[in-house]
């Protein structure tokens, strides 16, 4: 019997296994339990060489020895399809949970049963004109169907877990599997071609390179480990239950940029290296400005900690005058979060939140602060479900035009319903939702039930001429904002002039450009626009001039001011008469007391929104609110 198709697959494995053991690596179970394949693999070949030499010299062996190395051999077949199960359920359950035990066992259990059959089953061996060619009977038949058994059970287990399994590794254990199943049939019908273990081989090699080359958790720049790493590695820190301290250093981008340059005085292979010589800790490149630094215990970790900044700020680039200046994030005990995503969240909370002082560059995270991202956690999960189950719903608060003395038009304001039907504050949801994105789809959720309101009342039959809609800044900043709303201002056949689209100075910052594009198309198309919120955002009247707006709405704030500071009020009535003067009409918002309104109609405020006239309604509320405001005769009727 030819053992050649085992040599190939030795030296295959050896490769693989020199390669693996050079890199250094992130010590996760995953690791381990791919070098337990790997070993498991290279042994199976070697006692089929084994099981072939003491075959062909049974006249030297004794037949029990002889017996013993086949069925040792057949029994490594059994444990090649026990080692890629116990494998791949590292994916599914945490490691101490009496569920990934019982999973544990019960297989390992069942292998072990076969193990006792091969070894007390009797085996054959089929002579050729007296010369062994291959082993066969209850001992051989018995393996097959351990394996084969086992195997299954992985595929199984793969396709019903298939959720919980990383994707790459179910794919490249889905091959070796196959691949070991179809070399086995293979054999199976010509026992005399044993490559069983070559195909074994073939399997590890997939799995190396798709998943477990080590080289793939790097950063090839400066030789830390990557994200891929860090997500694995805090994951199983996790299930394991162990608990890890971490500095976060956030990179300035002067700094980011110089690291690009590769100065002589400091690169990023320094800072790895330096990183690296501190004893117990892990070092991970999460983006190209952001390093995490893992420890095993806090005491180790606020000792060391202290000491890299020091590094960072003393040792590197002083004499050039462009030292390491970064942020620091300190958290002491990775149990003040429930889970890896959530530790990961945390650090892109701290960060969206600008919660680093500026005086100090560090912050160290307590309960208050973990908290709070909870929370905002919740809020953003409950604005999620509400837009997919529809609890978005529209108030509306009327606006007084001071020359027609009644409600001409109103400001619809989104309002979101919790399961147990209680109204959510916007500034719960609000500013989350432009973070994430989601204020998006709800902004066109609002607008298209505006548009949905208008078709239904007529709303001119009231005394109103338009209601005004807000748009986010990051709306403002969106491409597709003039074609997403035409469209649906065509699906509910509502007439654009009864639309008003209020933009905020901030808002025009960042995407004036796209702004502008879009006030235009919506401009000629009939919408008209408002600036809200003037004298609190980072522009000043020279907005008025580059934004096309036909209203300026004075903000609470700013209104409230008038009343309580001199200057504020000199401010504001030199405002009013440049917006006069360029033939824009004025709402003042906020209005609360008679008092307010009085004065503010006494200084030429063309419109009045606020809670002396009314707060914010439903629609139905709204209109009947309307209905007896503006038309008295018809409400006592």
């Amino acid at each position: 019997m030819s053992i050649f198709a085992q040599t190939c697959g030795i030296v295959l494995l050896l490769v693989l296994l020199v390669f693996f053991l050079r890199h250094k690596k992130v010590e996760l179970r995953t690791e381990q339990a791919f070098l337990a394949c790997l070993l498991m693999t290279l042994a199976c070949l070697f006692l089929d060489i084994f099981s072939i030499v003491a075959i062909n010299r049974m006249d030297i062996f004794p037949q029990s020895l002889v017996s013993f190395i086949c069925k040792s051999y057949l029994v490594s077949l059994v444990g090649e399809s026990l080692f890629p199960l116990l494998y791949i359920c590292i994916d599914i359950d945490s490691l101490h949970s009496a569920r990934h035990l019982r999973r544990k066992l019960f297989f390992i259990g069942y292998a072990c049963v076969f193990v006792v059959l091969i070894y007390s089953l009797p085996i054959y061996y089929y002579y050729d004109n007296g010369v062994v060619q291959y082993t066969y009977g209850p001992s051989v038949m018995i393996t097959y169907v351990g394996a084969l058994s086992l195997v299954i059970s992985n595929f199984v287990i793969m396709f019903r877990q298939k959720t919980r399994i990383n994707a790459m590794r179910r794919e490249a254990v889905m091959l070796w599997m196959l691949l070991w199943v179809c070399t086995a049939l293979i054999q199976l019908l010509n026992s005399a071609l044993l490559i069983v273990g070559y195909g074994s081989a073939i399997g590890i090699m997939i799995l190396y390179l798709n998943i477990e080359n080590p080289e793939s958790n790097l950063d090839r720049q400066s030789g830390m480990f990557n994200h891929n790493a860090l997500y694995q590695y805090i994951r199983q820190k996790y299930q394991t239950g162990q608990r890890f301290s971490c500095l976060t250093i956030i990179l300035k981008h002067s700094l980011v940029d110089m690291l690009h340059s590769q100065t002589e005085t400091f690169t990023e292979i320094e800072i790895a290296k330096y990183l690296h010589s501190i004893p117990g800790v892990k070092v991970f490149k999460d983006s190209e400005d952001k390093i995490l630094v893992l420890f095993k215990n806090e005491q180790n970790a606020l000792e060391k900690s202290e000491q890299i900044r020091e590094h960072f700020e003393q040792e590197w680039g002083r004499e050039n005058d462009m030292y390491a200046r970064c942020d620091w994030v300190f958290i002491s005990d990775s149990q003040m979060v429930e889970n890896e995503d959530d530790f990961l969240y945390l650090l892109l909370y701290v960060r969206q939140e600008n919660l680093i002082r500026s005086d100090s560059s560090y912050l160290k995270v307590d309960m208050p602060l973990v908290n709070r991202m909870y929370e905002e956690k919740q809020a953003e999960a409950m604005l999620r479900d509400s837009l997919a189950e529809d609890r978005v719903s529209v108030f509306y608060q009327p606006i007084y035009s001071n020359r027609e003395k009644r409600f001409t038009c109103a400001e619809a304001l989104v309002r979101i319903t919790d399961k147990d039907g209680n109204i959510v504050p916007p500034a719960k949801f609000i500013g989350i939702a432009e973070r994430n994105g989601m204020i998006l789809a709800l902004g066109k959720r609002v607008f298209e039930k505006v548009c949905e309101f208008l078709q239904r009342v007529d709303i001119q039959a009231l005394g109103l001429q338009y209601i005004e809609v807000n748009l986010s800044v990051v709306q403002c900043g969106y491409k597709h904002l003039a074609n997403d709303y035409i469209e649906i201002i065509e699906q509910y056949h509502t007439d654009p002039k009864q639309i008003n689209l209020e933009i905020t100075e901030s808002a025009s910052v960042g995407a004036k450009q796209v702004l502008l594009k879009n006030m235009d198309t919506l401009r000629k198309y009939g919408i008209s626009f408002s600036l809200d919120d003037f004298g609190t955002g980072q522009a000043n009247l020279n907005y008025i001039v580059d934004m096309p707006v036909d209203i300026v709405k004075f903000d609470r704030d700013m209104t409230t001011a008038y009343f309580e500071n001199a200057r504020a009020t000199h401010v504001m009535n030199a405002a009013i008469h440049m917006i006069h003067g360029m033939q824009l009409h004025i709402v003042a918002e906020g209005i609360e007391t008679k008092e307010q309104f009085e004065a503010m109609d006494k200084i030429g405020i063309s419109y009045i929104q606020g809670y002396y006239f009314s707060k914010p309604r439903p629609e139905k509320d709204f209109i009947s609110f309307i209905r007896e405001k503006n038309l008295p005769a018809e409400a006592e009727v």
